[in-house]
């Protein structure tokens, strides 16, 4: 399979030669490595970015939703939540 456009690198510093060695060439302009219109971009796995196609992302962070369940309350007992209206202490 051979990419129809520009697939951008990722490579980090210490990666550019071997990147380099394999035909991944360097976009000044945007300054980042690319592999050419036409070449294969499957050798360069390591440094494809999650955008590209076939690329895999390797960590993604769970979400979580907040909800009335997952909010802790102070332990004070006189505790007044402000509800932006008027202060609690007037």
């Amino acid at each position: 399979m051979t990419a129809a456009a520009k697939t951008y690198l990722n490579v980090p510093y210490a990666q550019k030669d071997a990147a380099k060695a394999l035909g991944a060439r360097w976009d000044a302009a945007n300054k980042k490595w690319y592999v050419p219109a036409g070449k294969d971009p499957e050798p360069f796995g390591q440094w494809l970015t999650p955008a590209e196609p076939g690329a895999v992302k390797a960590y993604s962070a769970p979400t979580v939703a907040v909800s009335p369940t997952n909010i802790t309350l102070p332990a004070d007992s006189n505790f007044v939540a402000y509800d932006g209206d008027a202060p609690p202490w007037d």
